[in-house]
């Protein structure tokens, strides 16, 4: 099977890639077929690398507000420069917005307390978990990418497709 066609129409394998990258970047492994998988992989790459090329533009501002007493308190207030923030809204367009999972036994309220601030559960691992961890690993070994593997597996029943699991690589 031609791994660019996946046979598929244009927005049906678009669709299919974008819901495919984004179960991957969320939960760090996929199985599918070899085809699908090395498609994925690709794209997660890109994905990978225009986080880890912005994650470190933060931009952190000092605010002087008055309580009800009238007292002056100084605040530092963090958020993204304009290259995060460009990246940021890049991945929103490319990824779906997928909700942060509820781990087993996790009741309501802690799960609504937990999540309460994550709007784009999936842009946000990628820029505190993935960028930060691969970036690290870049410098170390001198070179970028590399950040996934695809290891075959079994041949499915049925319709002999080969099978394989797409991972992000261990970085420790």
């Amino acid at each position: 099977m031609n791994t660019q066609k996946l046979g598929k129409n244009t927005d049906q394998r678009k669709a299919m890639l974008r819901g495919l990258v984004t179960d991957f970047l969320m939960n760090g492994k996929l199985e599918t077929t070899y085809d699908r998988a090395k498609a994925t992989q690709r794209l997660a790459e890109r994905y990978i690398t225009i986080a880890i090329n912005s994650y470190e533009d933060v931009v952190t501002e000092t605010k002087t507000t008055t309580d009800s007493k009238g007292k002056e308190k100084q605040l530092k207030v963090t958020h993204d420069g304009a290259k995060k923030l460009a990246a940021r809204r890049r991945l929103i367009a490319k990824l779906y917005n997928k909700p942060e999972p509820k781990v087993k036994g996790e009741k309501k309220a802690s799960y609504k307390k937990r999540v309460h601030e994550i709007k784009y559960p999936v842009i946000e691992k990628l820029f505190e978990d993935y960028a930060p961890k691969f970036a690290k690993r870049a410098k170390e070994v001198g070179k970028g990418g590399g950040y996934t593997r695809v290891l075959k597996t079994t041949i499915r029943r049925g319709d002999n497709a080969q099978l394989a699991i797409l991972e992000l690589i261990d970085v420790e």
